[in-house]
C-alpha cells in the first residue's frame, strides 16, 4: 500500500524506541534479578531488544541507571520524613512518627523495585557509597524522631530509641522480601496494619 506521494504507508521496522522511564524500569528489574554487579550493558540491551551499541543512544552508562534508580527510592523516603518535619506546629513527635511509618510503607509499595535495589547495595562503587550516605542521613532523622517521641512520654523508655528505630523500619523494609503488588494484601490495609502493629501491639489488653 502506498500514499498519494508514492511512499509506502507500512511502518518501517527499525530499532525499538524507549523513553527514559521505560529503560530505567527494565534496568531496575534486571538489576534485581541478576544483581547489579552481575548485569552488563549487553544484558540490558538484550532485555530491551537492542544491540549493545544502540543501548548507548538511550543511556550513557550502567552507573547512570543505578544512580537514577537509587535516587528514586531515596527521594521518596526523604519526602516521607520531610512531610513529618513539616507537620502543623504543635503536632506531637508520636503522631509524626506514625505518619512517617505509614508513608514509608506506601512509598515502598509504589516504588518496590527501586527500594528493593536500594536495600541490596553494599557500597561497592561511588554511586552506592553516596546512596548509603543518604540512607544513613534518613536513618538518623528517623532515630531522632523516635527519641523525641520517647522524650515526650509517648513511647516506652526501657528500649533504646535507636533500637526501636531499627526494629520499626526493619519491619517496613522487610516487605521487599515478600510483598507483591496485586497480591492478596491491599496496600492501604498493609500500611495501616503495620502502623497498628507497631504502635498499638497485638494484645487486646495492654495490661496482660
Amino acid at each position: 500500500m502506498t500514499t498519494s506521494g508514492g511512499e509506502s504507508s507500512v511502518p518501517r521496522r527499525g530499532r525499538p524506541g524507549y523513553d527514559q522511564q521505560t529503560v530505567l524500569r527494565r534496568a531496575i528489574d534486571l538489576f534485581n534479578r541478576q544483581g547489579y554487579d552481575g548485569t552488563s550493558m549487553g544484558d540490558l540491551a538484550k532485555e530491551l531488544g537492542l544491540t549493545k551499541s544502540a543501548i548507548y543512544h538511550h543511556v550513557p552508562s550502567k552507573e547512570h541507571l543505578l544512580s537514577a534508580a537509587l535516587d528514586e527510592a531515596l527521594d521518596g523516603l526523604t519526602a516521607a520524613v520531610d512531610t513529618a518535619a513539616a507537620a502543623e506546629p504543635g503536632t506531637s513527635a508520636y503522631l509524626r512518627l506514625r505518619t512517617v511509618v505509614q508513608e514509608s510503607v506506601e512509598i515502598l509499595v509504589r516504588q518496590l523495585p527501586a527500594v528493593t535495589l536500594l536495600l541490596r547495595v553494599h557500597g561497592n562503587s561511588e554511586v552506592e557509597i553516596a546512596a548509603l550516605q543518604r540512607r544513613r542521613s534518613i536513618d538518623e532523622r528517623l532515630a531522632s524522631l523516635v527519641q523525641a517521641a520517647v522524650d515526650e512520654g509517648a513511647l516506652r523508655s526501657d528500649i533504646p530509641p535507636d533500637l526501636i528505630s531499627r526494629l520499626l523500619f526493619g519491619m517496613v523494609n522487610s516487605l521487599v522480601e515478600w510483598y507483591r503488588p496485586g497480591g492478596p494484601v491491599d496496600a492501604d490495609v498493609l500500611a495501616s496494619s503495620i502502623v497498628a502493629l507497631a504502635f498499638d501491639g497485638l494484645s487486646l489488653n495492654a495490661d496482660d
